[in-house]
This record gives C-alpha cells, sequence and structure tokens, in this order.
C-alpha cells in the first residue's frame, strides 16, 4: 500500500535507520567510505542516533498522540511501539558500559530494524486505513 504523504518523510527516515541497523550488525559487509572498526561503527551510530533518531522519535510521539484513543487494537500496538522506544532507548544509553561493544550494536540494529518493520507493516497500515482523517490533519512541528 502507498504510504500517506503525511506519513512518508517517517519512513524515509525509516529507511535511513535500516541502513544503520545492515551496518551495525555484526555480520555487516563492508560499505565504500564506511570503515568496519567497533569505534567507528560507533561514532557513526551517535551522529546518526544524534541527527535523525532522536528528532525522528519526537515526531513519532506526536503521532502516537494523535492517533490515541480513536481504536483500542491501535492504541495497544501505540504502546507496544513506545516500549520498544524505551528499550532502544537503554540499549543506546548502555553502550559506553558494554564489555563487547561488537554485540551491543549487533543487538540494537536487530531491535530497531524489527521495530522499524513493525512500524512499516502493521501501525502505519492501520493508521492510515483506520484513520485517515487524523492522519491527513497530521502536522509536524518544524
Amino acid at each position: 500500500m502507498r504510504r500517506h504523504p503525511n506519513l512518508t518523510p517517517l519512513s524515509h527516515e525509516h529507511k535511513s535507520l535500516l541502513f544503520v541497523c545492515r551496518y551495525l550488525k555484526k555480520d555487516a559487509g563492508e560499505y565504500e567510505g564506511y570503515p568496519l572498526d567497533p569505534q567507528s561503527k560507533l561514532a557513526y551510530m551517535v551522529k546518526v542516533f544524534q541527527e535523525v533518531m532522536v528528532p525522528h522519535i519526537r515526531k513519532e510521539e506526536h503521532l502516537f498522540t494523535q492517533c490515541r484513543g480513536h481504536i483500542p487494537a491501535l492504541d495497544a500496538m501505540i504502546d507496544e511501539l513506545e516500549a520498544e522506544h524505551r528499550e532502544i532507548s537503554l540499549l543506546y544509553s548502555a553502550l559506553v558500559d558494554s564489555p563487547d561493544l561488537v554485540e551491543a550494536m549487533d543487538r540494537i540494529a536487530r531491535s530497531l530494524e524489527a521495530h522499524i518493520r513493525k512500524e512499516e507493516r502493521e501501525v502505519f497500515e492501520k493508521m492510515q486505513d483506520e484513520l485517515p482523517d487524523v492522519i491527513t490533519a497530521l502536522r509536524f512541528a518544524e
């Protein structure tokens, strides 16, 4: 299904974040211009999380607020996504203390990838199918 134009920016950010997930996995292949040593991967991840992930989560929180309270099943899905946001944030915060940086980044990458796939394939589809007026009225702060 085509993505509603008001959700398209989030989907584009998801696409960028999925690349980060592939790059951070411990079995990642080489990407031209992207070093594979753990410290370089960590530096790249920190940059992307600060520049893309933090504002992205704010937009999603706004989206969730607008969509909450209309359909109980969707509310449950939103609750699950918000719990995953917290889990991913905790994994990210724990990186500095991790005894195995490669394993920790792999765990974040796999959790984030599964989370994004769920948002795209299930939640965004349900939102635009069942709450078209809410999605059409959606405006993100610049």
